[in-house]
């Protein structure tokens, strides 16, 4: 009776050990997720702050209040929305197929 409870208890802490591995595993694999998402943003903020400075006249004239300024002009224009609901329209019907 002794050397079964040893067995199971053995078993027992083996599986433990097990589970606080596979739950390391998933921290690390969780923090790896966080760590590729935050690369991909900002590789997509780089790309994407390089082509609008790539339209911008003199962009190291300008200062980051002017820019801002500019673009919500830009953006809350309704033709600037109208032409973007029609330019974005295949992404939606993309995504919802």
């Amino acid at each position: 009776m002794n050397e079964k409870l040893e067995k199971l208890n053995q078993e027992i802490e083996k599986t433990e050990a097990k589970l606080r591995r596979a739950q390391h595993r998933e921290k690390m694999l969780e923090h790896q997720i966080k760590t590729l998402n935050r690369k991909e943003r900002t590789h997509r903020l780089c790309t994407r702050g390089a082509m609008l400075e790539s339209h911008l006249p003199h962009p190291e004239a300008i200062s980051d209040v002017q820019v801002n300024t500019f673009l919500k002009i830009l953006f809350h224009s309704s033709d600037t929305r109208q032409l973007m609901e029609k330019f974005f329209a295949d992404n939606r019907k993309e995504d919802t197929e």
